[in-house]
């Protein structure tokens, strides 16, 4: 099978979909080669994104990475939804065909720069003692 079980299953039932009309963050990214754009939004309650959304225009696996990456950063410290990093969403997919990586690393671009768009509407800057965010089980 092309896909993982984790893959289709993030790709048929995608969590977390949606808009955050007052969103405290925004980042939007895309890949002009496969034509796949990632709009990710972020509510953060005391440092802590309480909530977050995804729109995704694109393949089966731009919108599995853009679901799990939602689900990995959601209850964490802005710092450690920063560290998330495109190989953390690929494992916890179980895996993307090599033809698909870029979809992970879409995700993972979605997400620092909805943090970089807090931020900069904060005035706040980001901090260097970021902590990986491990894969999913």
């Amino acid at each position: 099978m092309l896909y993982s079980d984790k893959v289709m299953d993030h790709f048929l039932h995608p969590r977390n979909v949606g808009i955050i009309e007052d969103a405290d963050g925004v980042g939007e990214v895309g890949n002009a080669v496969c034509g796949d754009i990632m709009k990710i939004y972020l509510k953060i309650d005391d440092g802590v994104v309480s909530d977050v959304k995804f729109h995704t225009f694109g393949c089966g696996s731009a919108i599995a990475s853009s679901s799990m990456a939602t689900e990995m950063i959601k209850g964490q410290r802005v710092e450690e939804a920063l560290a998330l990093s495109n190989k953390a969403v690929e494992e916890a997919l179980e895996g993307l065909p090599s033809q698909k990586l870029h979809c992970s690393v879409l995700a993972e671009e979605a997400v620092k720069s909805a943090i970089e768009n807090y931020y900069e509407k904060n005035g706040l800057a980001p901090t260097a003692d970021a902590v990986p965010v491990e894969a999913a089980q």
